[in-house]
């Protein structure tokens, strides 16, 4: 853990500005280790040794000669590959989008840079986004760093790797049904859904700031919740061309820990049977908060089929309909992943496939999620922090995941999907080991706009579990 790649982002930043360390070797550092474990993990799609050097150079030049430095100052990041970056192939996952060059980089990039972070490269994803495996045609498959015979999740899956392995300090992914929790949960990170409008999405693809802007968002990883949170201060605030930009501060975590937090221990029969030692992380987790004084209590949310079938509406029959305009006549170069869940949006539709969506229909969709989201919200009136399972299992074997019935992703991660519905925050902290010696998270959920009442919680979480674990690699 002494290696400058497992420090975590806090800890660099300390030594950098501290000049304990220079940039130039923490990305060298950073550099190298890619280069050892890109050819067995694959978590990058496009590595900037050039830019990265000279971003180094220039973080040095500027503690010379005593400029301000940002927050982020030195630190080697990763950015998830359908995140504009000028210059660099942004493709998501697709032979489509092969050739596509950003000219400009997305408003969080900005951010990123103007905070004096060293953008390393981007990182692999599935086809359009559209799996909880990182597996496409023009990259291939993403490996877990803890067993390359089992999946890193998706679709952040190339970012979760990337950062669990220490090929990055930490990075930015994105998530419309658990992209950014489950990966997390897969490798044995930190990720933060935010509520949508916390953290500009322009520049992202699918567009972020679109009709359906809510259900996606983009959010940071990173090892610890310490790093989320330095992260989120750098994304965080309003952006004029995002529709669902929140222009202020929306909550104060300073006095939380005054407060008499009420946790509740979410159960609901829409969730489904998780494994027992998934069972075995969330009661530990319960455990270690209500030794910090935390309430912990059971708590039903009896409405969580519904949410999630109009969670499969929009994510599925919505979603599926605008991506066949995108791919019409071009249906032989799409991946297996992503074919498996155009048939998947496609069976699931009570309408036959050549049959358009109507407007009747989709306002009354859009209503029924307005009244899901206020029951939901209703009930957690005195609860404002959940606490469940990420998904039902550890990682899966490389090729097992899949959209079918019964068995397949609307079945396993239930319990992340629900909150791009709802339009939740949500982030994922490990918490255990399998007997396969895979990672197992647990998920605190939180009400809208409360993003750091949910931070601060989970970092009394990580406090109380106790230092990070690499993987073994």
């Amino acid at each position: 853990m002494d290696a400058l790649h497992y420090l975590s982002l806090v800890e660099l930043v300390e030594k950098i500005k501290a000049r304990a360390i220079c940039p130039c070797e923490v990305t060298d550092q950073h550099l190298a280790r890619i280069a050892e474990l890109q050819p067995r993990l694959n978590a990058f799609v496009h590595i900037d040794e050039v830019g990265a050097r000279e971003q180094a150079r220039a973080a040095e030049i500027a503690m010379m000669r005593g400029e301000p430095l940002g927050a982020l100052h030195g630190v080697p990041l990763t950015v998830k590959s359908c995140i504009d970056v000028a210059g660099w192939p942004c493709a998501a996952g697709s032979l489509l989008r092969q050739d596509h060059k950003p000219s400009n980089d997305a408003v969080l990039v900005q951010r990123l840079r103007n905070a004096g972070a060293i953008l390393l490269g981007n990182t692999n994803t599935p086809e359009f986004l559209m799996a909880y495996e990182t597996d496409n045609l023009l990259t291939g498959k993403t490996n877990n760093p803890w067993n390359a015979e089992y999946s890193s999740g998706g679709s952040s899956g190339g970012e979760a790797a990337a950062i669990a392995s220490g090929c990055s300090a930490g990075g930015v992914g994105s998530d419309g049904g658990g992209s950014i929790r489950v990966p997390a949960h897969f490798c044995g990170i930190c990720g933060l859904k935010p509520t949508p409008g916390r953290i500009p999405s322009n520049g992202h693809y699918p567009a972020g700031n679109s009709a359906f802007g809510w259900l996606g968002v983009a959010g940071p990883m990173a090892r610890t919740v310490a790093d989320l949170k330095v992260l989120f201060e750098v994304l965080r605030g309003p952006d004029a061309g995002d529709a669902l930009t929140i222009p202020l501060h929306t909550f104060d975590d300073t006095s939380w820990h005054s407060k008499n937090i009420r946790i509740g221990i979410l159960e609901g029969d829409g969730l489904g049977a998780v494994t027992p030692e998934t069972q075995l992380a969330v009661r530990r987790a319960a455990q270690l908060l209500a030794y910090q004084g935390l309430i912990l209590e059971p708590f039903r949310l009896n409405n969580l089929q519904r949410a999630l079938d109009l969670w499969w509406f929009f994510f599925g029959t919505v979603i599926g309909e605008l991506l066949h305009e995108e791919i019409r006549g071009s249906e032989e170069l799409l991946s297996p992943v992503f074919r498996d869940y155009l048939n998947a949006a496609r069976s699931s539709s009570p309408e036959p496939p050549t049959a358009p969506m109507t407007m009747e229909r989709l306002v009354h969709m859009c209503e029924a999620r307005d009244h899901e989201r206020a029951q939901i919200l209703h009930a957690m009136g005195d609860t404002p922090i959940l606490l469940s399972p990420v998904c039902t299992a550890p990682a899966f074997r490389r090729g097992e995941g899949n959209w079918n019935p019964r068995a397949g992703y609307r079945d396993t991660m239930r319990h992340s999907q629900w909150l791009n519905l709802a339009g939740f925050p949500g982030v994922s902290v490990p918490m255990a080991q399998s007997s396969e010696g895979l990672p197992i998270g647990v998920q605190l959920i939180g009400r809208p706009f409360e993003d750091e009442l949910v931070l601060a919680v989970a970092e009394q979480l990580e406090a109380a579990r106790g230092a990070w674990q690499p993987p073994l690699l």
